[in-house]
């Protein structure tokens, strides 16, 4: 009896961390992480902990109760069972949600895995094509230089309109007084 309440305790305790990171999550990626070999394991956390992101293996039914208890109400019984059968990694995003896709992304396109099942991001449930389409997208630091850039086009553009009349009438000077003299 005190080893099934030592044991439920331990999952009651696992369940509240997985609640705590899906609450302190923006982002949730669900994969299929079968097949991948510790190393690979190991070195894909590594680096999706570089860009503010976690990679986690749990067990389905501990992160079941976690994301029914969590504020991911997106997830209807429907949607989360067929999803979360096999073997389930989460990645948990933190802070900007293309850089740990794009890692994902990266070490799919190298391995053939892992494989992506599903992703919540901005409170929707997305398809694993939909995940991999916004990984394809630009960083946050790119999108904000293009529209940088767009935004200063414009006025550049207005800038050297202008200088060029400018530059055309004291040309158009330098020409005639050259002449005179």
């Amino acid at each position: 009896m005190n080893k099934i309440s030592a044991n439920r305790q331990k999952k009651e305790k696992i369940v509240q961390k997985l609640t705590d990171k899906i609450q302190k999550a923006n982002s949730l990626v669900f994969t299929n992480y079968q097949g991948m070999t510790h190393k690979q394991l190991e070195e894909l956390k590594k680096r999706l902990k570089e860009v503010d992101a976690e990679f986690s293996v749990t067990k389905n039914t501990l992160l079941k109760l976690a994301l029914k208890s969590s504020e991911f109400g997106v997830l209807s019984s429907e949607k989360e069972d067929p999803a979360l059968q096999n073997p389930t990694a989460t990645l948990f995003v933190y802070d900007d949600v293309i850089a740990p896709l794009k890692q994902i992304a990266k070490t799919l396109k190298l391995l053939g895995l892992p494989t992506i099942k599903f992703g919540i991001i901005d409170n929707q449930a997305l398809t694993g094509e939909q995940v991999l389409r916004i990984a394809s997208l630009p960083s946050r630091e790119v999108l904000i230089s293009q529209l940088a850039q767009t935004l200063k086009s414009p006025i550049y553009r207005f800038h050297r309109a202008l200088s060029w009349n400018m530059n055309k009438f004291v040309m158009t000077l330098s020409a005639v007084q050259q002449n005179k003299s």
